[in-house]
């Protein structure tokens, strides 16, 4: 789970044998539980249905649903799914979380939130946007 800026909020790791629809209850309770502010989240089109009703009643959250149309051919980046994607794209800079050394969820989510931490405080620091590496040498 992402903010508009696409910074990481919630992250839950579960096995591949796991619904996305059955992983995001958790998540969205966790992600109430530590922002409590927050009122819309946007998700993916298999979010559908009672997934929509069971967010406003029991979290009080508006889940909007991003979808393509029917009639888009080729490649066209959706509002706010985008984000997302770019989150991960900067999160696969980090050679930790290319491949799955990890043998426990909680370790696994622990490495993204590591990296998102190296993101940020590289930000901070001047560097420029989703760079891990140190900055180039200044010329004399």
């Amino acid at each position: 789970m992402v903010d508009c800026l696409g910074l990481v909020l919630a992250v839950a790791v579960t096995a591949a044998s796991v619904q996305d629809r059955d992983a995001a209850v958790p998540l969205l309770q966790r992600l109430r539980g530590l922002y409590f502010s927050i009122r819309l989240v946007w998700a993916d089109g298999g979010y559908a249905g009672r997934m929509v009703d069971w967010a406003a009643e029991n979290l009080h959250l508006a889940l909007e649903n991003v979808r393509r149309t029917d009639d888009t051919t080729g490649f066209v980046a959706l509002s706010r799914r985008w984000v997302v994607e770019r989150t991960l794209s900067w999160l696969m800079r980090s050679r930790r979380l290319v491949r799955d050394y990890e043998t426990l969820p909680d370790m696994h989510e622990a490495m993204v939130l590591w990296s998102m931490t190296m993101l940020m405080s590289g930000r901070l620091a001047g560097r420029r946007p989703g760079a891990f590496s140190r900055p180039a040498p200044q010329a004399r």
